[in-house]
């Protein structure tokens, strides 16, 4: 039989910690006054987030957090450590999902949460979808590209222009009269 020392040796030295499927214990809430800190991660709290507090589990490892008085759960991010006797300390939107917030202290079950290798979105019908068309547009052929065109149609679409413009400013002046 392996004793309780020998096995804390072995995983102090190995570098790997003895974490249970599931934990039981007492939870506690993040106040407002947090909101805005410096998080262990180097993130900002906000108290709308989902995430957690907890002692041995990595930063960023996801968390099932379930009230055991009304079996609610909510899952979220390991983003700070706590050092209380509390096992969790929960963000006040994670804290509001699973009903503790008049208790402010709450024995919950903590487990370790792997989200499930489903397609995000499946769709049950394929849709009508319209049918787009392609076909490009004949221009008629009045239009020549400046590199195309010679000198002397460059002249005439240039005074054909300027007519127009001297048409334009002779009625507006008409207008005003």
């Amino acid at each position: 039989m392996i004793s309780k020392v020998f096995l804390i040796i072995l995983f102090t030295v190995t570098g790997c910690t003895f974490l249970p499927a599931q934990e039981k214990g007492m939870a506690s809430y993040y106040s407002n006054r947090m909101h805005g800190r410096r998080m262990s991660d180097g993130t900002r709290y906000h108290k709308d987030s989902l995430t957690c507090a907890h002692k041995r589990y990595p930063l960023g490892t996801m968390l099932k957090v379930t009230n055991l008085k009304n079996n609610r759960s909510v899952v979220v991010k390991v983003t700070d450590r706590c050092g209380s006797r509390r096992i969790i300390d929960l963000s006040y939107a994670a804290a509001k999902q699973i009903g503790m917030i008049t208790a402010g202290i709450t024995m919950v079950k903590v487990e370790k949460y792997t989200a499930p290798l489903t397609a995000p979105f499946k769709l049950e019908d394929h849709p009508e979808l319209p049918e787009l068309d392609f076909e490009v547009t004949d221009n008629g052929g009045d239009y020549k590209p400046i590199w195309m065109k010679t000198d002397d149609e460059d002249k005439a679409q240039h005074e054909i222009k300027t007519q127009n413009r001297h048409h334009h400013t002779n009625t507006k002046q008409h207008k005003k009269k």
